[in-house]
């Protein structure tokens, strides 16, 4: 672990190079506020209005058309805002967001190119691939009912970059300090903040740019759960390439997600 030291230049780095800890926690800071708006927009987005149907008296079988009947069993399905989600427990939640956004961010990560111009500048493998671990961290972390922000930046810390980024006790954010951090997310969400539509542009957007500032401790994401040899043998051969990305993308998603989870046990029993 670095320490931090007084001669930390403003990007988090000591006179050797190497990113201090207190760098790593700038960068994340402001990346876990912007996630509150998005992880939101994904969980509360209800298209089909699957909630309000769950929630219905609903009319007898044989009087409903075959799309309402389709309808109805997604309702019933375990989706955020239906009974069945209400009655899930937390680990069961957080199982879903892995399953659900973690496959979906994989596979976009695990795609050179995905976005054309725009994220062929990112090295985007990495950089998305860390993107969905620490949104599903952060999905975790809120399922379990940790929602501090600094002991959200401790958990990223620990599972992603192997660092102990605990605040010091009674540490807070200076006013001004804090201004700015809200600013910087606020960049990030976009008009997520706003509480506008999520729409898959708007979604698209918040994920690119929290990738691009992750690229100010790109160094360090080298860290981060990560498949295995063969999956990483088959990253390197061409057309299977894309699958072994896949796999090792979602491999190490799985393991971020079990990491994260056993974090959050062993700091909150």
């Amino acid at each position: 672990m670095c320490a931090a030291t007084s001669e930390s230049t403003p990007d988090g780095r000591d006179g050797r190079g190497p990113i201090i800890d207190a760098g790593v926690a700038a960068v994340l800071r402001p990346f876990v506020r912007a996630t509150r708006p998005l992880l939101r927009a994904l969980r509360d987005s209800d298209p089909l209005g699957l909630q309000h149907r769950a929630r219905r008296t609903r009319p007898a079988a044989d009087e409903r058309k075959l799309h309402e009947k389709a309808l109805d069993r997604l309702a019933d399905s375990r989706l955020p805002g239906t009974a069945a989600w209400a009655q899930m427990d937390a680990d069961e939640r957080s199982q879903w967001w892995v399953r659900r956004v973690g496959r979906l961010t994989s596979l976009v990560a695990a795609v050179p190119g995905f976005g054309g111009a725009v994220t062929s500048k990112l090295p985007i493998a990495a950089t998305l691939g860390a993107v969905a671990q620490a949104l599903v961290l952060c999905a975790v972390a809120d399922e379990h009912d940790v929602h501090d922000e600094a002991e959200v930046v401790a958990l990223l810390g620990a599972v992603m970059f192997r660092r102990d980024l605990s605040p010091a006790p009674r540490a807070e954010l200076s006013e001004t300090t804090d201004a700015q951090v809200d600013a910087v997310a606020a960049d990030m969400a976009g008009d997520l903040k706003q509480g506008k539509a999520p729409t898959l542009q708007r979604l698209a957007g918040a994920v690119w740019r929290m990738g691009r500032a992750l690229l100010a401790v790109e160094g360090e994401l080298g860290k981060r759960p990560r498949g295995g040899r063969i999956s990483g043998s088959l990253s390197l051969l061409p057309v299977v390439g894309v699958a072994g990305k896949y796999i090792g993308e979602w491999s190490g998603l799985k393991q971020a997600a079990t990491a994260g989870e056993n974090w959050i046990h062993a700091r909150h029993p």
